[in-house]
């Protein structure tokens, strides 16, 4: 297969370490997504170069909430975008399965969204009214029909939206899924090596530096990716998230609660999260973040109160001045980064785009609506 995409950006030379027709920078869900739909596609000679190791950052560290519903209130382009990724999710699921063994514990149990206190409960019944006059798929539900869906919940509940559509799945299977049937089919895995600029060219980091020259470059590398290609304002938003052992049962499905959301695994962890803290490539976990989450999972679920805090975490989120995604060819590159809170959620539809593109050179309105090129981006480059 040969893809006509030139091999110099924006004036600089590039050297990589072994021949590929396709590579692909980031090894996260987005860039592992995509390197699966490329392969899917007929693609071969694809290497994933990966600055640490595969899955390990944005996508190790979130909850797995599929929640288009909950975090819109009106149809726009980013709602059907993510309402058309999570629409993907059962198949890509049971793909996964299939094809590695692996169940990404895909639950399609929908979502909560709680309010404890009258001010609480005037917002939700805003949201609902914005909710219902756009279509979205919402219920409405007193604290009593709350109680009866999750009775875990606090009894000072007094008003609840149930979205039937959201779900979640184990992020972390997810990941190793991906890597599965990326080792299985024969991608190949560049770990521990940086893509960056030296002297006028772009390199990798690693053992290895002997020259090649890839057809198609997709730059999917999160809140690192303005390392490589600086037009690109993307930055780390650090989240925090506990997790809580012994939950088996107390929750059904994710929870939006008193300043935090949780999130239930099949084998009974409780995943709380998560803080949104502009401190640039600070990873660590503080406590005043361990604490405001604990105090608002027990103010939400008494529950947790009575449960072990085994873990606790951080990672750095991919954001965007605009807070939303970037998608699109850039400079002789193909660009998918930026996705911030939604780069589980939005796996499968950026793959799908993406890969359609590079091989069958399928357009999408999206193209438009995320491009790296929009006014946002041209600033500086």
């Amino acid at each position: 297969m040969s893809v006509a995409i030139t091999t110099v950006w924006a004036g600089y030379l590039i050297s990589f370490t072994t021949v590929a027709e396709f590579t692909i920078i980031g090894g996260g869900v987005i860039g592992l997504s995509i390197a699966r739909a490329l392969h899917k596609r007929g693609a071969r000679r694809i290497t994933i170069i990966e600055r640490g190791t595969c899955g390990r950052e944005a996508s190790w560290a979130a909850a797995g909430m599929l929640a288009p519903n909950a975090e819109t209130e009106a149809i726009d382009d980013f709602y059907r975008l993510c309402s058309a990724s999570n629409a993907l999710y059962p198949q890509f699921a049971a793909e996964l399965l299939e094809e590695t063994g692996i169940d990404i514990e895909l639950r399609q149990t929908g979502t909560l969204e709680l309010a404890f206190d009258p001010a609480g409960a005037e917002h939700l019944a805003g949201k609902y009214e914005r909710q219902t006059a756009s279509n979205i798929d919402v219920e409405r539900l007193s604290g009593e029909n709350v109680l009866r869906l999750e009775p875990a919940v606090s009894e000072d509940v007094i008003l609840g939206l149930h979205y039937p559509k959201d779900g979640h799945v184990e992020n972390r299977k997810l990941v190793t899924a991906l890597i599965a049937y990326a080792r299985k089919n024969g991608i190949e895995i560049i770990e521990n090596s940086e893509v960056r600029i030296e002297n006028g060219q772009f390199r990798i980091a690693g053992p290895d530096l002997s020259s090649r020259d890839p057809e198609v470059i997709i730059l999917a590398a999160g809140a690192w990716s303005s390392f490589i290609k600086p037009a690109l304002s993307v930055k780390p938003i650090r989240g925090q998230v506990l997790e809580f052992d012994g939950g088996k049962g107390v929750l059904s499905r994710v929870i939006y609660g008193a300043g935090a959301y949780l999130v239930p695994r099949a084998d009974g962890r409780i995943l709380v999260g998560a803080t949104s803290e502009d401190v640039g490539f600070v990873k660590e976990v503080t406590e005043s973040g361990v604490r405001d989450l604990a105090d608002a999972a027990v103010r939400t679920v008494p529950a947790i109160a009575d449960l072990k805090m085994n873990d606790a975490w951080s990672g750095f989120r991919p954001f965007a001045p605009d807070g939303l995604p970037v998608i699109g060819e850039m400079d002789g590159m193909f660009v998918a980064t930026g996705h911030y809170r939604n780069g589980i959620l939005l796996a499968p539809v950026t793959a799908e785009l993406v890969a359609d593109k590079i091989i069958n050179g399928t357009d999408s309105e999206c193209f438009r609506y995320f491009s790296p090129d929009r006014q946002l981006f041209a600033v500086g480059s």
